[in-house]
Formats: structure tokens, C-alpha cells, sequence
């Protein structure tokens, strides 16, 4: 069960990171951010009610304010890096995030087998090659490399807080649902600052209507794929989780070849497969 939930995790903040990084072609970072968690707030709020999660209210959900306060800041980095680009060297350098809960679960006790921590260090390498390292160029790629590397701080150490945040299924959407109020809260006060300092909210000539659904999208599976995480978690090694959720550069790049044409590196199909490999061997260790 673990294997499964970490790689659905994988898939979903894949393909929101790929969403995320082209909305902010289109429309500042931090709109995208607070758009986006809104309706994930709105639908969960929703799901909430429906299901009577409110009864799980507890102190445990302080994990999901943290979790509230670090992710606008690391998403707003890692969209910002995306909008930069070139999501080959920002996507892998994301999932380095994975050294926090990797780190948690070590010092809490957990001790992979023999297999895991081989596969743990060929699923690693593998990420980071399938973005076919690019770290040389202009100053607007190491500004990519910075942000990059401020949020896989933010997003592992949401993996982490998120995780301790609830105990059970309708706990875990109340949790979530506390995280989005809270990354709105945050995001939308600093969306509020920059506007007061001249900044802009908004592309010219509006809000971008049609961009709804993909912002919708962003923020469902930013959503789920913390659900799937956490869930995950719960059931095996944090270790274990934690690599496998962290596959998710390779599902960008992915998306990457696959819409925008963009071509795959010998370095990067190499990449993939050493993180097919780790896969395996994660999962059957």
C-alpha cells in the first residue's frame, strides 16, 4: 500500500508541477498559488462537511497550520523557478525536499533494508538526472537554482508536518482542508502587500477566465497528491514513502516531452530508468 499511495503522489504533484509552471507563463506566481488553493479550500470544505470531519478537530492540527504556512512559500519559489526555467533543471532539484522526511524517519528510528537503500540512492540519481542537469548559464538560471532549492526545503518539510497531521481518513481531509484555509490566509496576505507596492494581481486585461479549469486542476491534485502522501506515511517507512512520492520530476519531464515537445537527453532517459529501477527495488526490499 505504501508503494502505491508514495507513486500516485509522485504522479499527481507531477503533473500539477508541470500545470503550475505553465500557469506562470501566463499569470503571476503568486496569483497562481492563491487561485489555485482557493478552490482546492472551497472543494475540500465541501468534502469536509459531508463526511463529518469536523469531529476530528484536535490539537494535531497545528501540524496542518505549519504545513499551511511553509507551502505558500515554497510553491511560490518552486512556480517562480518553473517560470524561469528550464523545468529540467528546476523539476529534479525539487525533489531534493526528500532529504527532510528521509531525515525524520531516520532519526526517529526507521532502518531500511539493505534493498530500500540501494534503492533509495538509485531512485535519488535518477531523479536528478532525468532533468539533465543544466546548472551552468546565465544568472537567471542560478536565481531558478536558488528558488529551486528554497522550496524542496518548504516541500519536504510539509511532507513531513502534513503527515503527522491526522490519523484517519475524514481526519486527514479536515487537515488538508486546514492546511488550504491557511495557505490562502498566507498567500493571500502577500498577495495583498505586493499589489499595495505595485505589483501586479492580474495579467493585462483581467482575470483569465479560461484558465479556471487549469487552475482548478493545480490545485486538486497539489490536493491529493498530500492525501496520497500522508496516507502513505501511515501505512510504512517514512524512508520509503518519502523517495517514492519524490519520483515526481520525472512524471514533469515527462509531461514536458509529451505536450510541449520538449526532447528527452540521453542523460534524462538514463535518469528515468535508474528511477524505474529504484522503484523496484524500494518496493520489493
Amino acid at each position: 500500500m505504501t508503494a502505491l499511495f508514495a507513486l500516485a503522489t509522485s504522479l499527481l504533484w507531477g503533473m500539477a508541477d508541470f500545470g503550475g509552471g505553465l500557469l506562470t507563463r501566463r499569470m503571476p506566481a503568486l496569483t497562481v498559488v492563491v487561485a489555485s488553493q482557493t478552490i482546492a479550500a472551497t472543494v475540500l470544505g465541501t468534502v469536509v462537511l459531508a463526511t463529518g470531519g469536523w469531529s476530528e478537530f484536535g490539537p494535531q492540527l497545528w501540524f496542518a497550520v505549519a504545513a499551511g504556512l511553509v507551502g505558500p512559500v515554497a510553491m511560490l519559489a518552486f512556480y517562480k523557478a518553473l517560470a524561469l526555467g528550464p523545468m529540467g533543471v528546476v523539476s529534479p532539484l525539487g525533489s531534493l525536499g526528500v532529504a527532510v522526511p528521509v531525515g525524520v524517519g531516520l532519526v526517529l528510528g526507521e532502518r531500511p533494508g539493505l534493498l530500500q537503500f540501494a534503492g533509495i540512492a538509485v531512485a535519488v540519481v535518477g531523479v536528478l538526472l532525468a532533468g539533465g542537469p543544466q546548472l551552468r548559464g546565465a544568472p537567471v538560471q542560478r536565481q531558478a537554482v536558488l528558488l529551486t532549492l528554497l522550496a524542496a526545503f518548504g516541500f519536504g518539510a510539509v511532507m513531513s508536518l502534513i503527515a503527522e497531521a491526522s490519523t484517519s481518513l475524514t481526519g486527514l481531509f479536515l487537515a488538508l482542508f486546514v492546511q488550504r484555509v491557511t495557505n490562502v490566509a498566507a498567500g493571500g496576505t502577500a498577495l495583498f502587500v505586493s499589489v499595495k507596492r505595485g505589483a501586479r494581481a492580474l495579467p493585462e486585461g483581467g482575470f483569465p477566465w479560461a484558465l479556471l479549469p487549469a487552475l482548478a486542476f493545480v490545485g486538486l491534485a497539489d490536493v491529493a497528491a498530500n492525501g496520497t502522501y500522508s496516507i502513505a506515511a501511515q501505512h510504512g517507512p517514512v524512508t520509503v514513502a518519502a523517495v517514492l512520492a519524490s519520483l515526481y520530476p520525472v512524471v514533469t519531464a515527462l509531461a514536458a516531452r509529451g505536450i510541449l515537445s520538449e526532447r528527452l537527453r540521453g542523460v534524462q532517459a538514463a535518469g528515468a530508468g535508474l528511477a524505474l529501477v529504484g522503484t523496484v527495488l524500494l518496493a520489493t526490499g
